[in-house]
């Protein structure tokens, strides 16, 4: 939490500034309750009214602080949030902290090892849990140091043993909830865990929307719905009551010792030693004190409670992408595999003592049934799947020695369900990026999606819609090849990609991939014809592992 708080810290400064002076002018005011309240007594009705007329512009400032300190607080909360979630002003020799550096250089068994939906709570539950109980807190503190220190000078100007007993208060109130902070820590942990298998609940169930639907399951939709909504907010009450009972336990303590207290003003009061109208303030001054500890010791069970959701974000030192990691050496020779084996779970084998040499610019297919490892193989190039056993070399290296980014900075991956953005067709392609003219050409050319522009209202501009809704199989599978071809990688791997294509959209993508020479093309499916194999250099055929 330390390192997003130094980070802006001109942000907090500002807004810590005003947390203190909204608590310092509030103790001003009640001192100045105090003095209109001894002109009542004394019937001294121009000391009344000036301090009167000084307390009325004093609520002028106050409102003027509080709407900075709303205006400042905001916008710090807002950058660390965005923080949390990107450390974008990061340098690449700099740490990050951030949940996006995290995804990043998770591998890929681990990544997809939990649910989408478990990153979509760490992005939005985990991240506003943390704004609940570390940022708010974080200036609450402050403006409760703020508030008890202006009340002990006040009271120490009264009378010496007000502030001895507010002191007194203090500590008793400050030692008492330590007692829970560990529970809170816990608690605060199992609601960040529960809450994101909510989440991953309700991201499943609207995805199968629409299965639920056509076959009538109207029930099962609210069922679940009901169920999964009360998983995320079911942790939320336990949390929120659990310290709510803790808070009540420390409030009475702290009723108790301020009713005390007010017993201490009420004799000093009559006896003269101090102002008689100490009654309608000098209780708020030690209860400042007093509530101001035991405020404090609330806040402090929250940034307990937030550690855990602080804890899942790991700490990055150095690059992060395949640019700044340095890219794959240009190649110049193929990729060499040798005894290579594969068990899912450790248990399965798909793989098993297979070698082969793939050549530079040569075209490959590898065909077989299901289950034999096709697409397991490409995986494996790619890097994605680390636990195998022989060995694959590209360009003369073991690929252990590359990350996985650097690996894929010289291949291209289409799979047969490919993942489009809801943004337009243009940025899909080039994710963003700038290409010449020529390219872009060149890439809608040879994956035929020449032919479906006159189809789409706005041309490449036109919006695909979630997950690209708004486009056909066939559609979606020529923009993930066009994304392939414009992007210049070295080796094109394909697993079923063409697989949603009609024949003749097909043959005019298949035969642009190999007449393509500076492409090494791997292509896995499950059927080819007996001319197509023929225009391969070599087809591999896989068959399944026998037991």
């Amino acid at each position: 939490m330390g390192y997003y708080l130094k980070k802006f810290w001109a942000l907090n400064f500002a807004a810590i500034f005003f947390c203190i002076l909204n608590s310092v002018l509030m103790v001003v005011h009640v001192l100045m309750m105090m003095q209109m309240g001894q002109g009542l007594f004394d019937l001294d009705v121009r000391r009344f009214l000036f301090w009167m007329l000084v307390d009325t512009a004093l609520w002028l400032v106050m409102m003027l602080a509080n709407l900075g300190e709303t205006y400042w607080k905001g916008r710090a909360i807002r950058a660390m949030n965005n923080e949390v979630r990107r450390d974008i002003g990061a340098m690449n020799n700099e740490v990050r902290r951030d949940i996006g550096a995290t995804l990043l250089r998770t591998g890929y068994q681990e990544y997809h090892a939990q649910d989408t939906g478990g990153y979509l709570s760490w992005l939005t539950n985990d991240v506003k849990q943390m704004e609940t109980l570390a940022w708010t807190p974080f200036f609450g503190v402050f403006s409760q140091l703020a508030s008890i220190a202006g009340s002990v000078v006040a009271l120490t100007s009264m009378h010496w043993s007000l502030l001895a007993g507010s002191v007194t208060v203090g500590v008793v109130m400050l030692v008492l909830p330590k007692l829970f902070s560990k529970k809170m820590e816990a608690l605060g942990e199992r609601c960040a865990r529960e809450q994101g298998k909510g989440t991953s609940w309700l991201k499943d169930l609207l995805a199968g929307f629409d299965v639920l639907r056509f076959f009538g399951r109207a029930a099962r939709f609210r069922t679940q719905m009901d169920q999964a909504s009360d998983q995320i907010e079911k942790p939320q009450l336990r949390l929120t009551v659990s310290k709510a009972k803790i808070t009540a336990g420390l409030e009475v303590v702290n009723l108790l010792c301020q009713t005390g207290l007010n017993i201490l003003i009420g004799v000093l009061s009559i006896r003269g030693i101090i102002l008689q109208a100490a009654m309608f303030g000098g209780g708020n001054l030690c209860g400042s004190i007093s509530s101001g500890v035991g405020q404090l010791s609330q806040l402090r069970l929250a940034l307990a409670a937030s550690k855990p959701y602080f804890g899942k974000i790991r700490v990055h030192a150095g690059q992060e992408t395949p640019g700044e990691e340095g890219a794959l050496p240009t190649l110049d020779t193929g990729i060499s595999i040798e005894h290579l084996g594969f068990l899912y779970d450790g248990q399965h084998p798909v793989l098993q003592d297979f070698s082969y040499q793939f050549e530079l610019g040569k075209k490959y297919a590898i065909i077989g049934p299901s289950g034999c490892g096709k697409s397991t193989l490409l995986k494996l190039l790619l890097g994605w799947l680390p636990n195998y056993q022989g060995t694959i070399r590209i360009g003369g290296r073991d690929i252990r020695e590359f990350t996985d980014q650097q690996l894929q900075s010289q291949m291209s991956y289409i799979e047969q369900n490919v993942f489009l953005f809801n943004s337009s067709i243009l940025d899909n392609i080039t994710l963003g990026e700038a290409f010449s003219q020529e390219d872009l050409d060149h890439a809608v050319q040879n994956s035929a999606l020449i032919n479906d522009l006159p189809q789409f209202p706005d041309g490449l501009n036109t919006i695909v819609g979630e997950n690209g809704s708004n486009l056909s199989g066939g559609q979606k599978q020529r923009v993930a090849l066009a994304r392939a071809l414009i992007h210049h990688r070295s080796i094109l791997l394909v697993d079923e990609g063409t697989s949603a294509l009609d024949q003749k959209n097909a043959d005019i993508v298949e035969q642009s991939l190999l007449s393509n020479p500076d492409i090494t093309l791997i292509l896995v499916s499950h059927h080819l014809s007996l001319e197509r194999k023929q225009q391969f250099d070599s087809v591999i055929e896989l068959l399944p592992h026998r037991t």
